[in-house]
């Protein structure tokens, strides 16, 4: 093997991949280039294992305005104003350096919004972590919620929403995926095909230095025992700088200066240039010269690779540089020209008075790895049979309210500033999704994060259908309808065909539930490679949702009031594999998770939101992680009321009634249950009332009590002691 060929290995490229590199250079590559080949054909940038399987999802809707292939997507919202949103993996940083892990994928995923024109609105995320009792695992949830908190508070963006799952399975490998969402007129929208021969190429923002070199390629690869030894590959972030950034960019897309614009997040330099000039059809002449650098000594290839943070690459009119200029210089800001476009099609860099990269833009792209890759298809588990009660109702809702997947998220929510900005509606915890009002309007926009990466292991089809499927439920339950998602798979080496297997049939599901709820992907991420020593986390196909509803004084939350009756909808079962009270009561993940009826999910929640929009509901949970009674115990929680409960049918079991986790169902609270059973009599949907909001307790069909408060300190109790221990 000769040298670069070695060279080319410890950057992630294989002997064929790297083969191709001389082919169409037809010489040997200097390091620069080999750096650009490596970083642009990883998997983190390429998608080189998935992107056969991804042309699968359903991708466009007459609302749809931006899909896939843009910095982020965009839907109409109405009223001249479009939404454009999210969600990327930041999960190699974060076990690395969890702070900075975590805030600097706040960063990068608020610089893919404010890029297309986007002012930031939201920040979401999904959390994963391993077990409790593992020691690496409270530093790293220490760090990332303090990244996730410093990052976007400091940057004035309120963290509306998110969700956290802990297992064993994300003991070496956690994953932290990041979401944004922001408002812009609907007809400014920018995007970053590079177009006109000899306009500027503009470098902005913070200087470059060596943090993260090679950060996507360690993003494509497995972590093995020397996982801290990577912690230079870590950016840095700083969420001050990113403001000023925000604002200038924000300032300058007033003007009609701005051709094309980019930012520069994995890969640096490489990816916004090469992306930028690849899109539109031209080619880029690059004097590195001009970079602005805050370290001495930068080598070409250091510079091209960089993962520095806070940084935009654009293109500009070349009559509208002055006025760029004094915009940046006015935030102090950097402000270069590094740069012009050329008709050439190739990516030209020159640094020091030498070329140091001369490469065809077209090959770079066109004969990027594309795999087919072998697969296994999942075999389908057996179902679970019947599983005995062994500690009865009560004691089981105790003990499922404060487990770590369902306790009280409270301890990392108050570490996010989820109010500033002034146009959150519904907070953390207060809705199934998080409620934020566009300002100047009365419309709102509903978020949220979803997916049961439990699930997704047992049946990964099963389970990228129920992603999509609660992400909408959890948009139905506010009164707002869906629109789109966003999508992060995290998945362990696409290499292993059993892993592959997980990739190709989670995809499959995620897009028959798309398609039947038109529920189109417009946006998201692809990370790989999340294995520890060979052990892969659970398949964790998280899915970000966004829908509107016209009217932010019309969504409902969770919270209880006495006087209300509870009326459950849609059909149950008491379906109890892989269900947390198996998990958590039984001591076991066995069986099947539940099917996911996509008709019926539409039929169901449908009706749910025509019975909040007119009114007829004063608040309202999806049945999800627990079950009913879990359900029922959250309403009584967030609105400090208790409620009495009726038994369930005969046939089925009281436990299997109560923690099974059947999907397409909703638990509304309405002043009167007689129209809304009617109603759902003539829609064909099943209903029946379940009890009433009323008293202090929680009181079970066996006439056992349980008061609120006590389910509260309950619930409450796991991460205060667990992080003060």
């Amino acid at each position: 093997m000769t040298d670069l060929a070695a060279l080319a290995q410890s950057f992630g490229l294989n002997a064929e991949e790297y083969a191709r590199i001389p082919a169409i250079l037809g010489r040997e590559p200097t390091l620069t280039e080999l750096g650009i080949f490596s970083v642009m054909w990883s998997e983190h940038c390429s998608y080189k294992s998935s992107r056969v399987h991804l042309r699968t999802l359903p991708t466009t809707a007459p609302w749809v305005i931006h899909g896939p292939g843009e910095n982020a997507g965009v839907v109409d919202i109405g009223e001249g104003l479009a939404a454009v949103f999210k969600m990327e993996s930041h999960n190699h940083p974060s076990f690395i350096e969890p702070y900075q892990g975590a805030a600097t994928g706040v960063g990068g995923i608020l610089r893919d919004v404010f890029t297309m024109g986007a002012r930031p609105i939201a920040n979401l995320n999904a959390l994963r972590f391993g077990r409790p009792e593992n020691p690496v695992t409270k530093r790293v949830v220490d760090g990332v919620v303090r990244g996730i908190g410093g990052y976007g508070n400091c940057v004035g963006v309120p963290t509306v929403g998110g969700e956290v799952n802990f297992h064993a399975a994300y003991d070496g490998n956690p994953l932290v995926n990041a979401m944004t969402v922001g408002i812009a007129p609907r007809d400014r929208i920018f995007l970053s095909a590079a177009a006109g021969i000899g306009n500027p190429v503009v470098y902005v923002g913070s200087k470059t230095g060596r943090d993260g070199i090679h950060g996507a390629t360690m993003a494509s690869a497995e972590f093995s025992a020397d996982a801290e030894e990577k912690r230079p590959t870590v950016q840095v972030g700083d969420p001050f700088t990113e403001k000023l950034l925000i604002e200038a960019c924000l300032e300058l897309m007033q003007t009609d200066a701005i051709v094309a614009i980019q930012d520069m997040g994995a890969a640096g330099l490489t990816s916004s240039s090469v992306e930028m000039a690849g899109r539109g059809g031209v080619g880029i002449d690059l004097d590195l010269d001009r970079v602005p650098q805050r370290e001495t000594g930068m080598s070409a290839y250091e510079m091209m690779l960089s993962e520095s943070q806070e940084r935009m690459l654009m293109v500009l009119r070349p009559d509208r540089e002055d006025v760029a200029r004094r915009i940046f210089e006015k935030w102090e800001l950097d402000f270069s020209v590094v740069g012009h476009l050329t008709d050439t099609g190739r990516i030209v860099v020159r640094h020091g008075g030498r070329i140091e990269a001369d490469i065809p833009l077209a090959p770079l792209a066109d004969q990027a790895p594309l795999y087919r890759r072998p697969f296994t298809e999942p075999a389908k588990p057996a179902p679970l049979g019947a599983v005995d009660d062994p500690i009865g109702i009560g004691p089981a809702l105790q003990q499922l309210i404060g487990c770590p997947d369902l306790c009280s998220r409270a301890w990392i929510w108050d570490q996010y500033d989820a109010t500033v900005g002034g146009q959150t509606v519904k907070r953390p915890g207060a809705a199934d999704a998080a409620i934020v009002r566009v300002e100047g309007t009365a419309r709102a926009l509903a978020l949220t994060t979803d997916c049961t990466p439990r699930y997704c292991a047992a049946d990964p089809e099963t389970g990228g259908a129920q992603a999509v499927a609660e992400a909408w439920r959890n948009i139905t339950a506010t009164g707002a309808t869906p629109l789109a998602v966003t999508d992060n798979l995290n998945f362990g080496n696409p290499e292993k065909p059993a892993i592959m297997g997980q990739i190709v049939a989670a995809l499959r599901g995620m897009a028959e539930a798309c398609r039947a709820l038109d529920f189109p992907v417009v946006s998201g991420n692809v990370s790989l490679y999340n294995e520890t020593e060979g052990a892969a986390i659970l398949p964790t196909p998280a899915i970000g949702g966004l829908g509107v509803i016209e009217n932010a004084a019309h969504a409902v939350g969770i919270a209880l009031s006495p006087g209300l009756s509870l009326v459950l909808v849609g059909e149950t079962r008491g379906h109890l594999g892989q269900s947390l009270w198996l998990r958590e009561i039984g001591g076991r993940e066995a069986g099947a998770p539940p099917p996911v009826d996509l008709a019926a999910e539409r039929r169901c929640g449908d009706f749910v939101r025509a019975q909040i929009l007119r009114g007829a509901v004063a608040s309202c949970h999806d049945v999800a992680d627990g079950g009913l009674l879990v359900a029922v115990a959250e309403m009584a929680m967030a609105g400090g009321c208790g409620a009495s409960l009726l038994p369930g049918p005969a046939e089925i079991a009281p436990h299997a009634w109560w923690f099974g986790e059947d999907q397409a169902r909703y638990v509304l609270a309405v002043a009167d249950a007689e129209p809304i059973l009617a109603a759902s009599a003539s829609a064909g949907v099943p209903a029946r009332r379940i009890g009433r909001a009323e008293g202090s307790d929680l009181t079970l069909p066996d006439g056992a009590t349980i008061s609120v408060r006590t389910l509260a300190a309950e619930h409450g109790r796991f991460f205060p002691a667990w992080m003060d221990a």
